[in-house]
């Protein structure tokens, strides 16, 4: 395989000379604007085509679009006292999302990421949208339907989002990737979260918040949807080795329903980590709404969305870092990396039984109960405690995504991984509000979160010790149709600079 490509790569070279070498780099690219290299303040910057840039841009889009999202619901409630609406569009939204989410990867990888991941950011907007109607209409039919819509339109984001964040790095860099993605992503959830506090910040009561902080939101959301459009294609995008993205050729959707079948059966032991894709989004009905939204004020309901989303950065840093260190080899990291997320998931989940023995969820309704303002006594222990909640669920989402990436390299697996993924998260989401709307128990909400995310790391061990390895051949990769590795690099090929890719992706 590699003396093959290494020959089309020369014979391209020498019938088109279509390259350019920098004077400071050996690696020779394609003469186009995808291609040049610019400095800043004397610091060689990655080409536009290169999957550093390509990163960026679409962690910028889930600033702007899941960003805002996250920021409007770490407000509780969606921003409203009664979490009503929430809590009904957001179980219409988990509910089309668990549908999507097991195809896109199927329609993500037959339509392309762009479209996929602008698709995806206009959800956002009408669902920012809905709220700021609901402030004045109080309808809440409206909201139901963007939520629904939303969860079709997300599940095409998220999996394209996951195909890169895992596909387009190479093996020694996943972690990074994943780390980078998730504190660029939170931070626009920071950046969020400081517009309710901002117009917020002296409303000491519980109360709605007003229609700014929705503007503001509605107007990211549509600045992230029409950003996605400035991504290049796959196929473009060159790593600074010089080899390319592994691109299926799909010439039909039979093909593409079929692959997502086959990994099924080529690959089962990705069953054994849907117990951690369900427990994913669980918890976030309980941190939202039964924490931030039942026991604090307004304001500093948002000074909590705040430091949440900084602790996911922080959380996002030291996992994603941790899990590219070279000093030992993958193996190892996987399985310390499951023991840090065991005990990291004990120890804050266990501090968090003692806090919900504090109140319930008859003490939260009741409306002559004051609700937790930053300045009262015995807020640092509740404030500490929410901050390492969010610490807690970037560590799990930066796990999970490195499991997946280090099960393979394959960008179709991925895309098939990814869909999965977040077709199990949303099944699970649209369970747990749908509890919530029901009136069940805190208590009891607290306890099935913590059972599941602890069960599901005992369930997802045998996956991280046997499966995952040092390295992914491109036979392994390959292994998941009944053609033989030349027949699929027909169809898949590991493009070098300067080849030939017509027809080929």
């Amino acid at each position: 395989m590699a003396t093959q490509d290494d020959a089309k790569v020369a014979t391209a070279s020498e019938k088109t000379g279509d390259y350019s070498t920098d004077a400071t780099d050996t690696l020779a690219l394609p003469n186009s604007w995808k291609y040049k290299r610019l400095s800043f303040f004397g610091f060689q910057l990655p080409w536009y085509a290169s999957p550093p840039v390509q990163l960026v841009i679409v962690s910028f889009v889930c600033f702007m679009c899941p960003g805002m999202f996250n920021a409007l619901n770490g407000m509780g409630g969606g921003g409203q006292m009664d979490p009503k609406a929430n809590n009904r569009a957001n179980t219409a939204l988990y509910s089309t999302f668990s549908v999507v989410g097991f195809f896109a990867g199927t329609f993500t990888n037959k339509l392309g990421i762009r479209t996929a991941l602008s698709f995806g950011g206009i959800g956002y907007c009408v669902y920012v949208g809905s709220f700021l109607s609901y402030n004045h209409t109080q309808n809440l039919g409206f909201t139901t339907f963007a939520g629904a819509l939303l969860g079709v339109c997300a599940g095409l984001l998220w999996c394209a989002q996951g195909a890169i964040m895992m596909s387009y790095p190479p093996e020694n860099s996943k972690g990074r990737y994943i780390s980078w993605f998730w504190m660029i992503f939170n931070l626009g959830a920071v950046i969020g979260s400081l517009i309710p506090l901002g117009q917020n910040m002296h409303v000491t009561y519980a109360g709605n918040v007003n229609d700014g902080t929705y503007v503001g939101f509605l107007v990211l959301t549509l600045i992230g949807a029409g950003l996605a459009w400035t991504l290049v294609d796959a196929k473009s995008v060159i790593r600074d080795d010089g080899s390319k993205i592994i691109i299926m050729k799909h010439p039909s959707w039979k093909s593409e329903i079929m692959g997502l079948w086959e990994t099924f059966f080529t690959d089962p032991y990705i069953l054994a980590l849907f117990p951690m894709f369900l427990a994913s989004n669980w918890f976030y009905v309980y941190h939202f709404t039964e924490i931030n939204g039942a026991y604090f004020n307004v304001r500093t309901r948002a000074l909590n969305g705040v430091v949440y989303y900084l602790f996911q950065i922080v959380g996002a840093y030291v996992f994603g870092f941790a899990l590219d260190f070279q000093g030992i080899s993958r193996t190892m990291r996987a399985k310390l990396a499951w023991a840090a997320l065991f005990a990291v998931i004990m120890i804050v989940w266990g501090c968090g039984y003692k806090f919900q023995t504090t109140y319930d969820r008859a003490w939260a309704k009741d409306e002559t109960n004051p609700k937790m303002d930053w300045t009262d006594d015995g807020f640092g222990g509740p404030f500490a405690l929410y901050i390492f909640y969010g610490f807690t669920d970037a560590a799990w989402q930066t796990c999970v995504y490195w499991f997946m990436g280090a099960l393979t390299n394959n960008g179709r697996k991925l895309a098939n991984f990814a869909g999965f993924y977040k077709g199990i998260q949303s099944a699970g989401g649209a369970i747990t509000w749908a509890l919530d709307d029901a009136g069940t128990e805190y208590m009891t909400m607290f306890a099935i979160n913590w059972g599941l995310l602890a069960g599901s790391l005992l369930i997802a061990l045998p996956v991280i010790l046997w499966k995952v390895k040092d390295t992914t051949s491109l036979e392994e990769d390959v292994k998941f149709t009944d053609e033989t590795i030349d027949e699929v690099a027909a169809k898949a090929v590991v493009i070098a600079p300067g080849a030939d890719t017509t027809g080929k992706v």
